[in-house]
């Protein structure tokens, strides 16, 4: 199954206003029953192990200047797919993601069926706050844009 860069088409402003940064990327699958917690649970499950020593890379490295490692540990306790928070679901969009001091991010999960297959679209949100959070989304946006499209690939195994 074959990913695909698209326009963003969800409302960044209800869904993280003043974003700075977004993009998307779809992959078509035949599986009818998917909706979107299936297919963020699917695309978390696990990380290529290369992007996985990468996110351990960044984690090592800002965990000494404060920044959150992962969603765990935020107050009230959150419903949680893979290291991100779930902000809000529907059977057709899951919204993961969380605020921090350099920038806030949500990842949009949607599910949709037109025609006979089923298209699964992963959306990126960031609004950053500092120097630091526009240094830091500039930073990972070469691995960003090939991490995306890795996982989306997951869904379809």
């Amino acid at each position: 199954m074959k990913v695909r860069e698209i326009t963003p088409s969800v409302d960044t402003d209800a869904l993280l206003a003043g974003a700075h940064f977004a993009d998307a990327f779809q992959i078509e699958i035949e599986d009818r029953d998917l909706d979107a917690r299936r297919a963020a649970e699917r695309m978390m499950a696990r990380q290529p192990r290369w992007a996985e020593a990468l996110v351990s890379l960044r984690n090592l490295l800002v965990a000494p200047l404060g920044l959150r490692t992962s969603g765990a540990g935020l107050v009230p306790p959150r419903d949680m797919i893979g290291i991100f928070p779930v902000v809000s679901e529907t059977p057709g969009r899951l919204i993961a993601g969380f605020n921090d001091r350099h920038l806030n991010f949500r990842v949009v999960i949607d599910v949709t069926a037109p025609g006979g297959v089923r298209q699964v679209t992963a959306t990126t949100l960031v609004k950053t706050h500092n120097w630091f959070g526009r240094t830091y989304l500039a930073t990972i946006m070469p691995f960003h844009r090939r991490i995306v499209p890795a996982l989306l690939r997951q869904v379809a195994t």
